[in-house]
């Protein structure tokens, strides 16, 4: 088992790396050319820039039993036809039970927005988003390793 994350644009990184390292889980950070960037206690792979290219790489190194950091719906659903886990950097943990609803309320922004119109962004980031990550990803490392 390994934690992969989609490190473009990730808040969560340094507090996965640290609770990884308490579980004696490797992680893996996965960006691309315009996102670099090194942690100790992680591996980088950079990809080259292109469209999805990291979900795609991303996709492509997931096992089952993995553990997966990223925001992205369309990833989200990718991995979890490959029977691994997917939080999100809020603690939000997506499954195969909401997943297409997930997917199907992106549909229907993305359609407003070719429309012309406007839809609400994600809220500001706070403090307990992290505290709420940092107890989703513990809670799955311990249902996994037990």
């Amino acid at each position: 088992m390994k934690i992969l994350i989609d490190a473009d644009g990730c808040p969560v990184v340094n507090e996965t790396i640290q609770i990884a390292k308490e579980f004696n889980v490797p992680v893996l950070l996965l960006c691309d050319t315009a996102h670099i960037m090194q942690r100790e206690g992680a591996e980088t792979i950079i990809i080259s820039q292109g469209a999805d290219a990291v979900d795609f790489a991303l996709v492509n190194r997931v096992t089952k039993g993995d553990v997966i950091i990223t925001q992205d719906y369309g990833l989200a659903a990718m991995v979890l036809s490959k029977q691994a886990y997917v939080l999100n950097q809020n603690g939000h943990q997506y499954t195969n039970e909401n997943i297409d609803s997930l997917l199907h309320s992106r549909y229907v922004s993305k359609k407003i927005r070719n429309a012309g119109g406007r839809v609400k962004g994600p809220k500001k980031r706070q403090k307990e988003d992290n505290t709420n990550f940092e107890i989703g990803l513990r809670k799955i490392l311990t249902t996994i390793t037990m």
